[in-house]
């Protein structure tokens, strides 16, 4: 949806905040990579903070950091055209799990590591896709294998996340981040060290459904980086310019295309 400008005309401030949130222009494009900067910001910071002990300062600047991320939260809503969908939204509601946990981090300790569910927000980048799409040519030529690398590595992230709430503090062998990393890497590659496992019966119902799940997604997810699920080929009839990588005709108008192929 294109938003115009709210300059030289009368407009509420809900038009002002909607127009830095989805308009068209210089003003909006900053502040979308503005919010993306601060999403990827935080989320190394998240990442950070197991590696270091609780301490006041930390506590605090959960806090300032909790306080920013419940504003955009409600300025989202505010716009949103569908209040109850915005909120029941897979990733607004781990938003709110991630608030809930900054600010009660010091009276439930455990709460603070669902801050790594701050992942999931990355999907929502995507709505900064129009801007790239129309500013870098590389980004148009290959946005869906920047999107699937994408979702990829938030994939790999989530799971580690998971692991490492379940398995932190019970479990000497996923000491921090890296370690349920470690863990997660190596049981969706296939390769299995064992040097890492999950300890008691959640650790092993976790692992199992990482097995059998995982790494299915996880093969699949990288299936669509290398071999993408359509080709780029306009058709000299209609234009349409994305077809199956083994299509003979245009499923639009029906004129013979002649896609390259490595073979059967």
């Amino acid at each position: 949806m294109k938003v115009d400008s709210p300059k030289d005309k009368p407009s509420s401030l809900r038009t002002h905040v909607l127009w830095l949130y989805e308009g068209v222009g210089v003003w909006p494009r900053r502040f979308r990579y503005a919010v993306l900067t601060f999403d990827l910001v935080t989320i190394v910071f998240f990442v950070a903070m197991t590696f270091w002990t609780d301490a006041l300062p930390i506590y605090l600047l959960d806090a300032a950091i909790g306080l920013i991320l419940a504003a955009d939260i409600g300025a989202r809503g505010w716009i949103a055209r569908s209040k109850q969908r915005y909120f029941l939204q897979p990733t607004t509601i781990a938003d709110i799990v991630v608030v809930i946990s900054l600010f009660t981090a010091v009276l439930f300790e455990n709460l603070a590591f669902l801050r790594v569910l701050r992942a999931l927000r990355l999907l929502r980048s995507h709505h900064i896709a129009r801007d790239l799409r129309r500013r870098y040519h590389f980004f148009r030529n290959h946005e869906d294998v920047i999107a699937s690398v994408l979702n990829l590595v938030v994939f790999i992230f989530v799971i580690s996340a998971i692991v490492y709430v379940v398995q932190a503090r019970t479990n000497p062998l996923i000491a921090n981040y890296i370690d349920a990393l470690y863990y997660t890497v190596a049981t969706l590659t296939t390769t299995g060290f064992g040097d890492v496992t999950l300890i008691g019966n959640g650790g092993r119902l976790l692992s199992i459904l990482v097995m059998v799940f995982g790494v299915g997604l996880f093969l699949r997810l990288v299936q669509t980086i290398f071999r993408p699920q359509k080709v780029v080929y306009p058709c000299p009839d209609c234009g349409l310019n994305r077809h199956d990588p083994d299509a003979v005709h245009c499923k639009h108008c029906g004129r013979m295309v002649n896609i390259e192929t490595e073979g059967a």
